[in-house]
């Protein structure tokens, strides 16, 4: 087989991987009595929507942050979504060596790119990388109170740890409107 119909495969069965991630729920709202919680695939669209909002506020670059926002939860099509609680006792592969097992038989030019990027995720200190974790704990906090207004006592925590890690003044500030907002707010202005 030549070349590029391997490194078409391996692509292709890279980006099949990525489907799984519609399916799979994130699973720390289980234990916040959530019973049907979002997919991690639904999680990381709007972390890359606030990632990129985010970062236009605080200067920073909007397709890189975006970028590393979508790619930021990928292994989990490995690992599964292990929550916060969980962790205290499973010992996962770093997302590094996870995002290197799933993506060895892709394209050279995609393998490189996709470590690239979730290698700075994890360990960068550049503004986009603040602006990407603090996208991703922003959805979180977005996500518990659409959970709360319907009606899930149990997601004060979610909100609590979330406001606590953010570093940027725009995420806090974006966590402050939409505390003090309901889900459906946006629509009051076509609806007056």
């Amino acid at each position: 087989m030549a070349d590029e119909t391997i490194n078409a495969r391996g692509t292709a069965g890279y980006l099949l991987e990525m489907g799984m991630l519609k399916r799979a729920k994130r699973t720390g709202w289980w234990i916040a009595g959530v019973k049907d919680p979002e997919s991690i695939a639904e999680h990381s669209f709007r972390v890359g929507i606030i990632g990129a909002v985010l970062a236009m506020m605080e200067g920073a670059d909007p397709a890189k942050v975006a970028l590393m926002c979508l790619f930021h939860d990928t292994q989990e099509t490995r690992v599964g979504d292990i929550p916060h609680i969980g962790r205290r006792y499973v010992e996962a592969a770093s997302n590094e060596k996870v995002t290197a097992d799933q993506v060895s038989a892709a394209h050279p030019a995609v393998a490189a790119g996709v470590q690239r990027v979730v290698e700075e995720y994890e360990n960068g200190d550049s503004l986009e990388v603040v602006v990407a974790h603090d996208a991703d704990k922003l959805e979180c906090l977005v996500q518990a109170v659409e959970y709360r207004e319907q009606g899930c006592a149990n997601v004060q925590n979610w909100i609590d740890t979330s406001v606590a890690k953010l570093k940027t003044a725009s995420a806090q500030a974006l966590a402050e409107a939409a505390l003090n907002m309901s889900s459906i707010e946006w629509q009051k202005t076509y609806l007056a």
